[in-house]
């Protein structure tokens, strides 16, 4: 049977005391809703149907990329009325599963149970046991059957000791969705129309309504306030943490480390403590990540060692190579085999080739460099004259002494040695040593200045 999912993300979400949507607050980096929309692909449903309403133009941007059918619920009248908005777009011969927009870490193997459970049903709720209950729906029962969902304030003693707590997640057909949602009444204390009442509503009419449980517990937790946002982004880090230790990576701390995005490993891996990871990033066998580290969209070959406080990004490292400490490697870095980068040096849209050394306080951007090259502390490639950028291209073997300015566009020969403290404005021949310095003088009976 074809699956349509409806995500209910209207809420503005006061507690968390901000100007954007509850649902665009991230964790591990990505808005708390999109966690929702790819775990609903990855369980390959045929439409997304997302609820929308406080913020409508913020959602409409972060979430451009996906597909997905947007209905405006311009009134928040409850969740009854949020799904409603919905129903233009509902069959009637197609299941039809609804999920909040703040519980950013259900799983798609926990929606799978969903799914399956109403394959023996009419109506399937996700449900999960508490230890404190306080505040939340109760599941009433009748034998194996649901029968209702009892607020905690309308609860009867009884009641209350009930642990079994509703999650607003659950399933059903587009045709009992739409007889039922048309049943629904706003007489209440809230004046809301509540999607909870249809569990009666099945009751009634002798459905058989049944129950899932998430893999996980904390699967299910909402997102209503800054707090439960930084608990659950500590539960999904720490969640992280096992999955990489599972694959072999030896971790410092594994409450210590954020991965926000994905992170592939291979075998026999080290990571430090406080180290983060954004995007795409490639760790090869024997890598070691130093403490502090940022890794951003970026691949690290076969044993190469990042120490610590060293940021990289769109960048490609390769095999043995030595980076850091507080080493910036920027977008377009290419380093060959057994490459040193070392202590404050910043490298941009370079390749540096097999066995070169940039190991001190330099900048090199916009760069090509050959093998077995040595590049003096404080050396500086002048790559940018206010307006365009210019490349300098240094062949194998060259040795640039230290403190040295290289005014591209430049080529510096094979074999070149450039004096230390050196500008260079123009190409070198191969073999050759440049040097470009002022003349120094010795004065003698130079008298210092004195104090006044």
């Amino acid at each position: 049977m074809a699956l349509s999912v409806i995500i209910l993300a209207a809420g503005k979400g006061t507690r968390m005391k901000s100007d954007l949507p509850k649902v665009l607050h991230t964790l591990a980096n990505k808005p708390i809703v999109e966690h929702i929309i790819d775990t609903v692909k990855s369980i390959h449903c045929d439409n997304i149907h997302l609820v929308y309403g406080h913020g409508a133009e913020q959602l409409k941007s972060a979430l451009s990329a996906h597909k997905l059918s947007w209905c405006l619920q311009a009134e928040q009248l409850g969740t009854g009325h949020a799904v409603k908005q919905a129903e233009p777009f509902i069959d009637d011969d197609e299941d039809v599963l609804i999920l909040v927009g703040d519980a950013p870490l259900v799983s798609a193997q926990t929606l799978e149970r969903l799914v399956d459970v109403k394959k023996q049903c009419e109506l399937a709720l996700l449900t999960v046991n508490l230890d404190d209950p306080t505040g939340m729906g109760r599941i009433v029962r009748e034998g194996d059957n649901i029968t209702a969902i009892v607020e905690h304030k309308d609860a009867s003693e009884a009641q209350k000791q009930i642990t079994e707590i509703n999650t607003g997640m659950m399933i059903m057909s587009g045709s009992d969705l739409k007889r039922w949602l048309g049943q629904l009444s706003n007489n209440n204390a809230q004046s809301e129309y509540y999607l909870t009442d249809v569990i009666a509503m099945a009751a009634a009419e002798g459905k058989k309504v049944q129950s899932a449980q998430p893999v996980w517990a904390r699967e299910v937790e909402g997102i209503n306030n800054r707090m439960q946002l930084a608990s659950l982004e500590r539960a999904f880090q720490l969640k992280q943490a096992e999955s990489l230790m599972v694959e072999g990576v030896r971790l410092a701390d594994p409450s210590r480390i954020d991965v926000r995005g994905e992170l592939i490993v291979g075998r026999d891996v080290s990571i430090d403590i406080n180290a983060v990871f954004e995007g795409k990033v490639v760790l090869a066998d024997n890598v070691s990540i130093g403490p502090n580290c940022v890794l951003k969209d970026c691949e690290i070959g076969d044993g190469a060692q990042i120490e610590a406080f060293s940021h990289i990004q769109e960048s490609v490292i390769g095999a043995d190579c030595q980076i850091g400490p507080y080493a910036r490697l920027r977008p377009g870095t290419h380093l060959q085999q057994a490459v040193k980068i070392g202590n404050f040096v910043e490298v941009k849209k370079t390749q540096v080739g097999k066995g070169s050394k940039v190991n001190h306080l330099s900048y090199i951007g916009d760069a090509h460099i050959g093998e077995g090259v040595n590049i003096g502390a404080g050396t500086i490639t002048c790559n940018y004259d206010g307006v365009n950028k210019f490349k300098t291209e240094i062949h194998d073997g060259v040795f640039v002494g230290s403190n040295s300015s290289l005014v591209a566009p430049l080529v510096i020969g094979e074999g070149v040695t450039i004096g230390a403290g050196s500008t260079i404005t123009k190409s070198v021949d191969s073999e050759h040593l440049a040097i470009a310095r002022g003349k120094q003088r010795n004065i003698s009976g130079w008298q210092k200045p004195s104090k006044k």
